[in-house]
């Protein structure tokens, strides 16, 4: 079992996190690596939220990763399911059978298909992934959702890291509030090409998803793309967010 890191002397504590309409979150052990701690996060979506995806460029993505990038097509989510310790990464096909069973067990809790539910993994390469432990703390990390949950999920997906990361921005679209709010992973493997973290955000913004991967894509250009620290690309890293459309905002089309 992995033990925990001493605290960076950086750390600096979450900020005042909020909720976004049509978001529930929670956390739970599943025994995949860690002693004592959290180690899934599950995130459930109201129906209608779309989603947009960038991804790591490294030669060998992990067995998530190639699923989502089958599951944005069609771009709509119900639910993310995030698990740290393992990295379900050169697992051949035993890792992407895992991801098919862990987002099928996922679908039918949540009622839903099983390509509306997107999968992360984060940790040790080169090990199979112990899906039934996932599978098996499902039921809890389903009875937990929270939409406060976000400080939850964060340390959940936490691997070398020694503080949970998140942000909060609120803003208006032609006059009507609209909250954006994230949580990541990440302090090592970490360059451009996506190769930075695990991060997560969400917004209640009414957005098509077309530009909704616009944005995204151009905001990381100028932010996870443009960040190094070892030089490494993970195998294993993305940035996605969510929009629950229920801020309802003047239609975006441009």
């Amino acid at each position: 079992m992995a033990k925990p890191l001493p605290v960076s002397p950086l750390a600096r504590p979450l900020p005042d996190l909020a909720t976004i309409a049509g978001v529930r979150l929670s956390a739970v052990a599943a025994g995949i690596r860690y002693q004592g701690r959290t180690d899934l996060m599950l995130a459930e979506f109201v129906p209608g939220t779309v989603a947009a995806g960038v991804y790591t460029k490294n030669a060998c993505p992990g067995a998530p990763v190639l699923w989502c990038r089958t599951a944005l097509t069609p771009p709509y989510a119900r639910a993310l399911l995030v698990n740290a310790g393992n990295a379900n990464v050169f697992t051949g096909r035993a890792g992407i059978q895992a991801c098919a069973d862990c987002a099928d067990a996922t679908a039918r809790l949540l009622d839903c298909p099983p390509q509306d539910v997107f999968l992360a993994s984060t940790g040790v390469i080169g090990e199979k992934l112990p899906q039934d432990r996932i599978i098996g703390a499902l039921p809890a990390a389903k009875a937990g959702l929270d939409e406060n949950g976000w400080a939850d999920a964060a340390r959940a997906i936490m691997t070398t890291d020694t503080f949970p990361k998140a942000a909060r921005r609120d803003v208006t679209i032609a006059g009507t509030p609209v909250r954006i709010q994230g949580i990541a992973k990440g302090s090592g493997m970490v360059a451009p090409d996506m190769a930075t973290m695990l991060a997560y955000v969400a917004t209640d913004a009414k957005l098509p998803q077309n530009i909704l991967q616009s944005l995204l894509a151009s905001g990381c250009s100028q932010s996870f793309n443009a960040i190094t620290v070892d030089s490494d690309t993970s195998t294993s890293d993305m940035l996605m967010l969510f929009a629950t459309g229920l801020a309802d905002n003047p239609e975006i089309d441009d």
